[in-house]
This record gives structure tokens, C-alpha cells and sequence, in this order.
């Protein structure tokens, strides 16, 4: 009796264990490590630009000990980039960092809110130039980096605006929003800080409803922050937009004679 019950569990440990090795050869299987096919004339450092990592960690990851001698046809396994988030940082800025879409970097990184990260977390880069590296540029303000010049208070008064008028939309709307407000502050025709342009008054009308209506001292929440910081750091869905309104909300008749640049969600933005 005693005999068949260690048999039996024997048994039962040997089928975790290989279950358990199955598991773990599986996950591995699933973090789908890129693979280049070394073509004739290129090198161990060529190679590497091409994935945005260096001949030292790509000889690294393939147990290469002489990184002159490749050879055409040679199958390089290229090592997986990690970033770790530092204080600021937004997937957006990240990705800009690496030379990858926003897209491709939120789909590397399952189980990850692509607009809560927080200083210390782990995110797997992508590779250039691979299907899940690319996903098409998003549109941006064609350099224009605000990421540094704006104090403390102006972020905050910012962020206020973005939730107070975005709230209820998509992180895309509300990163849009943000980007309209810089787009005034780049512009000739308005002010060029961002209390000036969000408490700007024409012909005795306030430029945003919050202001009118006190909404603006709402405190906002940490999404409309990263919508913000976004924008900051150049990313603009609104395509240079100069301000945006909801239709059900406004009977103006001079925002509609404006050249709509695009709809997001319940907004229409404009130049």
C-alpha cells in the first residue's frame, strides 16, 4: 500500500513537473524574440544600428566571442530592450525616446494602462523596424518640444483645463485638447503663455467654458497630467489645431465657418 502511494506520487510530481517546463517554455516562446538573417556584407555593428542596440550586447546575446567573425545566412537573435520609467515620463516620450510608435510600445507591453505608468516600472522596447516595432507615425508639431519652461502652477492650471473640457473622451481626445491650447501659444493671433491663452477674453467672451463657469478650479485627475505631458513632449492628434467644440453644446456660428482639421470623439477641432 505504502509502495503504490510513493509510486503514485512520484507520478503526480513528475507530471507538474513537466507541465510546469511546458509552461515555461511556452511563455518563452510567447515573448517572441526578434530574429535578423545576416545578409552577405553586413557586421555585427551594422546589424545592431539596424535594431537600435549595440554590437556588444547583440554579440552578448549570441554567445559570439569574436563579433568579426559573422558570417551570411547566420540567424542573430536580437536582445530585448527594457526602459525603466523614470519620473515625468509618459508612453508617449518613451516611445519617441526609442524610435518606435505608441501603438507598437502599448502592444509589447500587455497588462500595462499605457496612461498610468509610474517611476520604476518595467517596459519591453520593441525593435525598429520590425512589424511590432512600427504602426505608422502619429502626428506631432513638427518638433516643437515643450517639455522644459513652464513652472509648476502653469501644469497644473493646464492639466485643470484638460479635464475640466475632456474628461468623458478618449486619452487620444484629451491629448488633442492639450495640444490645441500649445498650438495657441505657438500662434501670432493669441497669447504666448498658457494662463494668457486660457484666460484670454475676446469681445467680453472667455476662449473655454471652465473659466466661465468655474469648472477650471476643479483639480484634475493623473490621466489628464499624462495628456498633458504628452503634448508637452510634441504629440498632437488635433493636427495643429487652434481650438475644437462640441456641436451639441455650442450654437457659434464662427466656430463652425472654421477649417475643421479633424474629430475626435464628441469634439471637432479647428484652425
Amino acid at each position: 500500500m505504502l509502495h503504490s502511494l510513493r509510486q503514485a506520487s512520484g507520478r503526480l510530481f513528475l507530471l507538474f513537473l513537466i507541465t510546469g517546463l511546458l509552461l515555461l517554455s511556452w511563455c518563452r516562446a510567447g515573448e517572441a524574440a526578434t530574429t535578423h538573417r545576416v545578409a552577405p556584407n553586413e557586421t555585427l555593428f551594422l546589424v545592431a544600428q539596424l535594431y537600435n542596440t549595440n554590437a556588444a550586447e547583440l554579440a552578448k546575446a549570441n554567445g559570439i566571442t569574436n563579433p568579426s567573425l559573422i558570417y551570411p545566412g547566420q540567424v542573430l537573435t536580437i536582445p530585448t530592450k527594457i526602459h525603466t520609467v523614470k519620473a515625468g515620463e509618459t508612453m508617449w516620450i518613451i516611445s519617441q525616446k526609442y524610435g518606435v510608435s505608441l501603438p507598437a510600445l502599448i502592444s509589447a507591453n500587455p497588462g500595462i494602462s499605457p496612461y498610468n505608468i509610474y517611476p520604476g516600472q518595467k517596459l519591453k522596447i520593441p525593435v525598429p523596424g520590425t512589424a511590432s516595432g512600427e504602426g505608422g507615425a502619429l502626428p506631432s508639431r513638427g518638433g516643437r518640444d515643450y517639455t522644459s519652461g513652464f513652472s509648476q502652477q502653469e501644469i497644473d492650471l493646464f492639466a485643470r483645463l484638460v479635464y475640466a473640457e475632456a474628461a468623458g473622451e478618449s486619452y487620444t481626445g484629451q491629448v488633442a485638447v492639450a495640444a490645441s491650447v500649445l498650438n495657441r501659444i505657438a500662434s501670432p493671433r493669441y497669447p504666448n503663455t498658457i494662463p494668457g491663452v486660457i484666460y484670454q477674453i475676446v469681445d467680453g467672451y472667455c476662449q473655454y467654458s471652465p473659466v466661465l463657469d468655474g469648472r477650471i478650479n476643479i483639480p484634475a485627475n493623473k490621466t489628464a497630467y499624462q495628456a498633458v505631458y504628452d503634448a508637452l513632449g510634441g504629440w498632437d492628434p488635433s493636427n495643429n489645431a487652434l481650438g475644437f467644440y462640441n456641436p451639441s453644446k455650442t450654437s457659434n456660428q464662427w466656430v463652425r465657418q472654421q477649417q475643421v482639421t479633424t474629430v475626435i470623439g464628441n469634439h471637432i477641432f479647428f484652425r
